[in-house]
C-alpha cells in the first residue's frame, strides 16, 4: 500500500508532520497507534440464509456533558496544543479511526450510478421577485399554490389539524378573533407545563406580548386591512432563532448572558412583517448537540403521541408545538437530521405516518399540512391535542 506524508499546520506547536501507513496498523504523531478496519468487497460476501456475517456492535464512549462542562470542552478542543489529542482520543473511543479514518476498502470505488432516475416534469417556474415586500412575497406564492377551495374536515378522519389556510379563513369569516385564539394558546402552554403533563415545549414564552399581538391583529381584521394569509397565525420559534423579547439560550443557562440577543433574526423579521403571532422559544436540545430532544436544564419535550416518549432532537420543541395543535406552524434550525429526524418520531409504532408534513432547510419551517391537498388520511390523533380552531 502507498504512504502519504500530510504536511501539519505551523500551528500545531511541534506537530510538524504526521505520517500514515496505510496497513493493518496507523501511526499517528509517533505514539497514538490505531487498527484499521478492512471491508471486503459485496461480491466476496455470504449474504444468504446461512451466512456467518455478522452486524458489528461497536461500544460508544461519547461522554454526556452539559452547562460550563460543554465550555471547558470547546476551549480543551480549540486549544492549539491539547486539541489535537482530545480530538484523537475521542475519535478512538469511538471507533471512528477503526471504521472509519484509517480503514481499508478492498472494493475499488464506484464512479457511476447503479440505478437510473427520471426527473420530475417541471410545468411551470415563476420566480419570485426580490424586490417585492414579505407579504407580497407570501401572497405570489400562495397564488401559485394548487386551489383546495373552502373544504370542511374530511369526517373520515380521527381528527382535523388546522392550517394556515384554516387559521386565515376563520379570521376572514369572523368566526374567530386572532385575540381568542391567542387566549386559548395561553392556557394551552400553561396547562401542558404542569403536571401530568409537563410537556416542556417552551423555554420562555410572554403572554402579555402574545395577547399585544394578537390585538393588534385583531384590530386589522376588523379593519379588513389584514397584512397577509400569515396575520394571527401562531408560530413558535426554535430557542437558537433571535426573536424579540426572548433571549436566546440555545437550551442552555449560560449563551444569552454571554450573546444577548439584540434584534430579530432575518426570518423572523420576514414572519413579523406578515403579520405572524409569534408565540415563544420552544425548547430544544442543549446547543443542538444530540438527538434526543432531552434538555438538562428545561426538561425532555415529551411526544404528544405518548408522553413517555420523547420527540427527538434537537427541534423537539418545534416540532411538538405543531404536533399537539397549538399552532400550524414552527421554526428550527436543522445541521444533522434536527428537523428531520423529528418529524419521523412523532411516529410511534402503531401510527401509518410521521407526525408532520415538513419542509427541509437549514432554518427549516415546519408546517401542520397545507390544507388538505398534503394531507395523508388515516392518522389517528395525538394523546396531547389542542384544539384551537373549534
Amino acid at each position: 500500500m502507498p504512504k502519504f506524508s500530510l504536511g501539519m499546520p505551523r500551528h500545531m506547536a511541534g506537530w510538524d508532520r504526521v505520517v500514515i501507513e496505510l496497513h493493518s496498523q496507523v501511526v499517528v504523531m509517533g505514539f497514538f497507534v490505531s487498527n484499521g478496519m478492512t471491508y471486503k468487497p459485496v461480491d466476496d460476501l455470504e449474504l444468504g440464509p446461512k451466512s456467518e456475517e455478522v452486524y458489528m456492535r461497536p461500544q460508544v464512549k461519547v461522554p454526556r456533558i452539559s452547562g460550563w462542562l460543554i465550555k471547558i470542552t470547546a476551549l480543551l478542543l480549540e486549544s492549539r496544543i491539547f486539541g489535537p489529542v482530545l480530538l484523537y482520543l475521542l475519535k478512538k473511543d469511538n471507533l471512528i479511526h477503526k471504521l472509519v479514518s484509517f480503514a481499508e476498502l478492498e472494493e475499488p470505488p464506484l464512479y457511476s450510478p447503479i440505478h437510473t432516475s427520471e426527473a420530475t416534469e417541471v410545468h411551470e417556474t415563476k420566480n419570485i421577485q426580490s424586490d417585492l415586500s414579505p407579504s407580497e412575497r407570501v401572497q405570489e406564492v400562495l397564488e401559485c399554490l394548487p386551489s383546495i377551495g373552502n373544504d370542511l374536515p374530511d369526517p373520515n378522519l380521527s381528527f382535523h389539524r388546522w392550517s394556515i389556510l384554516d387559521y386565515s379563513r376563520a379570521y376572514q369569516s369572523g368566526l374567530l378573533t386572532p385575540m381568542k385564539v391567542s387566549e386559548r394558546l395561553i392556557a394551552a402552554v400553561q396547562q401542558s407545563a404542569i403536571p401530568p403533563f409537563e410537556m416542556s415545549f417552551f423555554i420562555s414564552y410572554d403572554a402579555k406580548d402574545i395577547l399585544r399581538q394578537a390585538n393588534e391583529s385583531t384590530n386589522r381584521y376588523k379593519r379588513g386591512e389584514p397584512i397577509s394569509i400569515l396575520d394571527g397565525v401562531p408560530v413558535a420559534i426554535k430557542d437558537e432563532i433571535d426573536c424579540l423579547p426572548y433571549p436566546t439560550t440555545g437550551g442552555t443557562k449560560w449563551l444569552h448572558r454571554v450573546r444577548p440577543c439584540k434584534d430579530d433574526a432575518f426570518c423572523v423579521t420576514y414572519l413579523r412583517s406578515c403579520g405572524a403571532l409569534l408565540i415563544g422559544k420552544t425548547n430544544m436540545q442543549e446547543l443542538g448537540s444530540g438527538t434526543s430532544g432531552i434538555n438538562p436544564h428545561y426538561g425532555a419535550t415529551r411526544n404528544p403521541y405518548g408522553t413517555k416518549r420523547v420527540t427527538g432532537g434537537s427541534s423537539g420543541g418545534s416540532a411538538a408545538v405543531v404536533c399537539a395543535g397549538l399552532c400550524p406552524v414552527s421554526l428550527g434550525v436543522d445541521g444533522a437530521a434536527s428537523y428531520r429526524s423529528t418529524g419521523q418520531l412523532g411516529q410511534l409504532p402503531e401510527a401509518t405516518m410521521p407526525m408532520l408534513k415538513h419542509q427541509k432547510f437549514m432554518t427549516g419551517i415546519k408546517l401542520a399540512k397545507y390544507g388538505e391537498a398534503i394531507c395523508i388520511s388515516g392518522y389517528r390523533k395525538p394523546q396531547i391535542f389542542y384544539d384551537m380552531l373549534s
